[in-house]
């Protein structure tokens, strides 16, 4: 699995959605990650067609909705995500939401596309660490990724920790905290400075030396060429611990817990 990748959340003007993952997929990015709710998935498809990149090039994710969990429910769902993203198969499929009452059926039956072949690796996304732990009281297979909120802002501490010690690798949404006040943090802005760098490319630099896979949104191709070129420097171990005391346990989306 690429360590960085695109995110299509809220991309939801098709064409502008086409043009934006072709030209990341063109930029280099190998990954991109889409989920049934964001509306897109055939975009998303269409993109992957006219980048020219052999599909076993492209590593391509996407999530089972809430309203689409339950163990048939989700197979059902799955279906529907391939047949509009004009696929064989899926690299990684989420659960995207722990759904009370449906989320370890969700899983399982994501173990099961895991066993058909249609998926290569399994996951969920938004799974506290007793999520984690009901899915791992029923699974066979435990969750190889857990997509959650990771930025400076919610570094996710004990729960990458758990993950870490169980083989799950961790990926960042929302990565930047939607932008906004972090961007313009003055510490970041002080790194960024150092190295000729954006605070975004400071802020993914994080992520990736945090041992994350991150996967920053953006439409416009001067940010899609920007969020990854990264790859030329490498922050201190006094700036990752400058960057980490930056928490606040501060969340920019829904806390698992009463979404």
């Amino acid at each position: 699995m690429p360590r960085l990748g695109l995110g299509v959340y809220k991309m939801q003007d098709p064409e502008e959605t086409v043009d934006a993952i072709t030209h990341a997929i063109k930029t280099g990015y190998r990954a991109v990650d889409t989920a049934a709710v964001y509306g897109n998935e055939k975009e998303t498809g269409e993109a992957i067609r006219l980048s020219g990149i052999p599909r076993e090039n492209l590593f391509i994710t996407s999530k089972v909705w809430n309203t689409d969990q339950g163990y048939d429910e989700t197979l059902r769902a799955f279906e529907v995500s391939l047949e509009k993203l004009e696929l064989d198969y899926l690299d990684l499929y989420l659960t995207h939401w722990p759904v009370k009452d449906s989320f370890v059926e969700t899983y399982q039956a994501i173990e099961r596309l895991y066993d058909e072949k249609l998926i290569r690796s399994t996951g969920v996304s938004n799974h506290h660490i007793h999520h984690l732990e009901k899915v791992f009281a029923k699974a066979n297979i435990r969750p190889m990724v857990n997509q959650v909120e990771v930025h400076p802002r919610l570094i996710q501490e004990p729960l990458r920790q758990f993950c870490a010690e169980n083989n799950i690798a961790v990926t960042s949404w929302s990565p930047l905290a939607r932008g906004g006040e972090l961007l313009s943090d003055p510490l970041l802005e002080s790194i960024g400075s150092k190295y000729g760098k954006t605070s975004a490319q400071v802020i993914i630099r994080w992520h990736l030396q945090s041992d994350l896979i991150v996967i920053p949104k953006s439409v416009t191709p001067q940010r899609i060429d920007e969020n990854i070129d990264v790859a030329d420097f490498e922050l201190t171990e006094e700036e990752m611990k400058k960057i980490n005391a930056l928490n606040l346990n501060e969340r920019v989306g829904s806390n698992p817990e009463d979404f």
